[in-house]
């Protein structure tokens, strides 16, 4: 299934694409009068779905319509109204597939705004719009961090609990990475000791490994401690 945003597209090249064979789900523009189809919705009208997906907004309500024409498409297009993704207002969700399960399709849509999600992170927090040089080699190598720091963070996240699973590198940076503390060597042995803070709490808690064996620093433990 094609995937994309509204703004990339037209009615008739969504037109052009069925007739093509292929499957396309995007969001609909909200109109006056769709918005006022919206707003004379009842809750009898809605149905919960649970999401596959951590955190809190995996029990959005849709209102689903089988067929509706739109101005420009030729056809009818099956079109979702959507609320609890975590935005204001409803995602109205249009698809010509038929067959997939609601379900699917709106996990498939929320997958495609996580990944705009992450990626306006990693614009913010590792400033990737700002590159160190015009120099490709040097360009790429930003990249490349940036993907990294941001997939370090992701393991980070899940290891923390459900109640961070949509923290942003900002909240973690200023609650956990910024905690000081002193290292001892004995031997082999390289333990870290954090200092006491307001969310150690949630280090304690968490599914962080405290006696780690370094195969590059040639079987090393790494221990982690709480003050």
């Amino acid at each position: 299934m094609l995937i994309m945003d509204q703004k990339v597209t037209t009615q008739q090249v969504l037109g052009e694409l069925d007739r093509r064979g292929v499957k396309f789900a995007t969001l609909r523009m909200r109109s006056p009068a769709l918005l006022r189809y919206i707003n004379g919705l009842t809750p009898s009208d809605y149905k919960t779905i649970t999401l596959d997906r951590p955190g809190k907004h995996n029990r959005p309500k849709v209102a689903e319509s089988a067929a509706v024409t739109l101005t420009s498409y030729p056809a009818t297009v099956r079109q979702l109204v959507v609320t609890g993704l975590g935005r204001e207002a409803p995602t109205v969700i249009i698809t010509n597939d038929n067959d997939i399960k609601t379900k699917a399709l709106i996990e498939q849509y929320a997958r495609r705004m996580t990944i705009e999600q992450r990626l306006a992170e990693i614009i913010q927090a590792f400033c990737a719009d700002a590159l160190s040089s015009t120099v490709n080699l040097n360009v790429d190598l930003d990249i490349v961090l940036c993907v990294l720091a941001q997939a370090l963070l992701a393991a980070f996240r899940t290891r923390l609990g459900p109640g961070y699973a949509a923290a942003t590198p900002d909240t973690l940076q200023r609650r956990f990475l910024d905690t000081p503390g002193t290292i001892h060597t004995d031997g082999d042995t390289i333990t870290a000791v954090l200092n006491r803070r307001a969310y150690s709490p949630v280090l304690r808690q968490s599914e962080l490994p405290t006696n780690t064996t370094v195969p590059w620093r040639q079987g090393r433990r790494l221990r982690l401690q709480f003050a």
